[in-house]
């Protein structure tokens, strides 16, 4: 869209009325300034490198480079974090707006901001500025709720993770308890298990020792919903230059690298988010619960939920010292314990990328307000490192937090937060490795690894996974690793879980009775799978069928099971029994025989990559242009990922998540990189960067990353400052 060139909006802010007689401070006048110290360069593959004179500066810059990629996205991630989604999409977002607001409140984020320090302060103004002055300078952009952005809003979304600790609370049971619908009136779809993708990441490290130029590698591989965040560097005359992936509307690179370090995030299965079930009571005439031999006044917060075209819904919300109320069970009211730490939490999410070493890293972790995240560090000095969150609240392990603890006994209260080194972790291992791969860490360095009986079991609620023993299994033995090599690895086509599971299925072929019907029928396929080395391929028809087979019997066996520990590999290996499995196969076979005329189907006939337009939830169409995509759901052990399936009216598998940013980092003299975005970095569908980096995508093909100046040389696509008069993105 064209933009509104910023002499125009410098002509605005003078024509101001007499009544503003500081116009030298208006805003206008202000993001003038601001963008006047802001240089926006965007390379060959649209993405922008962001310098700015300050810290300050560079925030700015980001945020409008982000909304000039994909505004609907930045607005649509505030609207959820604010709890306003409802203003936009009315009564369908009505529970998970309330969820929301349970723990955010803006009064207190308001609060917030007015003590923060006053380089924050400075970071979340130049935030809110960056957008509002793309706003001013874009007329034809339509916001669908929110107009104008507040710097303190900021604060409501300030950790990065795809899925943030509050979606453990269900909104189901929100609207059960506070809606006082009874279960079976609700009208919630529930999507076959099948359709369940682990999200998540993996992470790997390689030591000096190594690797093949003696420098230390980094992996950069975040499993998330595809185009959930955008790709692109900020640099300050501060010192500030971190490049790397941002999750749409913040303004810290929440997985990259600087000149000297390297982050990369992994979903953690540690359990920080607990369930107590409170005892209530009527005392006085007023509601109250056990604690100890005593009672606690429930308090009690009014929350009002705006819905579309101006509609209020009111609450009356409880809480305990525990936490909010947000369901009932067993005649008790359960509150959840998280952590909700905004202003740390944003302290901690910008200051990591600008640590320029381990011990830097490691001062700003004992802001102890990441929660979710396992961590994998490596750096120019050669230091190789794995972080288990920093939040994490000291309990008594005698009891089970994996289920509702009792609320009235104050020994199951949290007794503060653990200090950083009593938490699982690694430095430097012997081995000259370490990954995660959103799995328990106890095998994170192979031999090297933190031991789980050295640790309390609320670490984790995982276990190992199958992306865990495939990364084990490419790792062990490694020499003279290059970053071509890691990329390899990352790639790696070897499937784990069908190794564990078609073994029995085999079995039970070989035992059918010579007349039963499933031993002619199924006497291809098996032979197909019999000869299969477990490997995903473009051409791979033993993949489809697996892969058809595996979603056909999760379905059957996995009805509530939506961990990705290997418990469910095991039931559906072992535990379902031999009709169900052979069954599945039949079933399997059918299906492709009558969407694709044949049970051998090659793999990327069926497993595709699609993008058709902007919207976020994408529908999908057979009959029209689409990528073939080798590698798997990560659900099978595939270290790539990509999450798809079947959706209504297709008859090929579409992928909505997995691999979404991919890079690959040499700490050498001068840190490199190569990295690819799903998709491209722009959401116009208008824009040459829509869907330019897709072919990549699908094969690996990671490209350079023009980290130095330098790199950028011959490269450059277009040089400018917020406001000036730009192209259509």
């Amino acid at each position: 869209m064209p933009g509104f060139h910023r002499t125009a909006l410098a002509a605005l802010g003078l024509s101001l009325t007499a009544s503003a007689s500081h116009a030298a401070d208006t805003d206008a006048a202000r993001w003038q300034r601001e963008a006047a110290a802001t240089t926006i360069t965007r390379d060959d593959w649209g993405i922008a490198h962001v310098h700015g004179k300050t810290d300050a500066d560079a925030v700015f810059g980001m945020a409008y480079a982000q909304a000039e990629d994909d505004f609907n996205r930045v607005e649509t991630n505030y609207l959820v974090s604010l709890g306003r989604l409802s203003e936009a999409e009315g009564e369908s977002a009505l529970w998970k707006d309330l969820r929301q607001k349970l723990f955010v409140d803006e009064t207190q984020l308001k609060a917030m901001y007015g003590r923060s320090p006053s380089w924050l302060r400075a970071l979340m103004d130049a935030w809110a500025d960056g957008l509002n002055d793309y706003l001013a300078t874009h007329p034809g952009v339509h916001p669908r709720v929110i107009t104008h952005f507040e710097p303190w809003m900021a604060l409501s979304f300030s950790e990065g993770s795809i899925g943030g600790d509050i979606e453990r609370v269900s909104t189901k049971d929100l609207q059960v308890f506070y809606g006082k619908d009874p279960v079976g009136a609700l009208a919630q779809v529930t999507p076959p298990s099948s359709w369940w993708e682990p999200t998540g990441s993996n992470g790997i490290a390689i030591a000096p020792k190594l690797s093949a130029d003696g420098h230390a590698l980094l992996l950069i591989n975040p499993h998330t919903s595809f185009f959930f965040r955008s790709e692109l560097q900020m640099s300050s005359d501060e010192g500030l230059d971190a490049y790397g992936a941002v999750t749409w509307g913040q303004f810290f690179i929440y997985q990259g690298f600087n000149k000297h370090i390297g982050w990369m995030h992994t979903s953690s299965g540690i359990d920080v988010v607990d369930e107590f079930a409170e005892t209530i009571v009527k005392k006085d005439g007023k509601l109250a619960y056990r604690y100890g031999e005593a009672t606690r006044p429930v308090a009690t917060r009014e929350i009002t939920v705006r819905v579309k075209d101006g509609a209020e819904r009111h609450f009356t919300t409880y809480a305990t010292h525990h936490g909010p109320v947000v369901r009932e069970k067993d005649g008790k009211w359960i509150a959840v314990a998280l952590m909700n730490k905004p202003l740390e939490a944003l302290q901690q999410s910008w200051l990591r990328t600008r640590a320029n070493d381990y011990a830097a890293y490691m001062k700003v972790a004992d802001l102890k307000a990441n929660s979710s995240n396992n961590t994998i560090y490596a750096d120019d000095k050669g230091n190789i490192a794995y972080l288990h969150p920093q939040f994490i609240p000291k309990r008594d392990d005698r009891f089970d937090y994996t289920k509702p603890v009792d609320g009235s006994d104050p020994a199951t209260d949290w007794q503060g937060l653990l200090p950083l080194d009593k938490a699982p972790h690694l430095f430097n291992p012997n081995v000259g490795w370490i990954f995660n791969t959103n799995d328990w860490p106890y095998t994170a360095a192979g031999p090297d690894s933190p031991k789980q009986s050295d640790f309390p079991k609320y670490m984790d609620a995982v276990g190992e996974n199958p992306r865990g023993i495939h990364a084990t299994r490419v790792l062990t033995g490694q020499r003279g690793v290059t970053p071509a090599s890691l990329l390899s690895m990352a790639f790696d086509a070897y499937l784990p879980a069908f190794e564990r599971q078609l073994p029995v299925l085999l079995r039970d072929y070989d035992a059918l009775p010579a007349g039963d019907p499933l031993k002619a029928k199924l006497r291809g396929p098996i032979g197909l799978l019999r000869g299969w080395d477990y490997r995903w391929g473009i051409t791979s028809m033993p993949t489809t069928l697996a892969v058809f087979w595996g979603d056909i019997l999760w379905d059957k066996v996995s009805k509530e099971d939506t961990q990705e520990g290997l418990t469910i590999y095991d039931v559906m290996a072992e535990k379902a029994g031999p009709k169900a499995r052979l069954q599945a196969l039949s079933d399997a076979v059918d299906t492709l025989e009558k969407d694709f005329g044949s049970w051998g189907v090659p793999w990327g006939e069926v497993n595709r990559y699609q993008r058709n337009d902007d919207a976020i939830a994408q529908v999908f169409d057979d009959a029209k242009p689409s990528i073939p995509v080798p590698f798997t759901s990560s659900r099978w052990g595939s270290l790539a990922s990509f999450g798809a399936h079947r959706w209504p009216g297709t008859k090929r598998y579409y992928g909505t998540s997995g691999n979404s940013f991919v890079a690959v980092v040499e700490f050498g003299p001068k840190v490199s990189a190569r990295a690819i975005t799903a998709g491209g970095e722009s959401g116009h569908p208008a824009s040459k960067h829509f869907n330019d980096e897709a072919e990549r995508y699908t094969t690996g093909n990671l490209r350079k990353v023009y980290f130095w100046p330098d790199d950028l040389q011959g490269h450059i696509e277009r040089q400018y400052h917020p406001g000036d008069k730009d192209p259509t993105p």
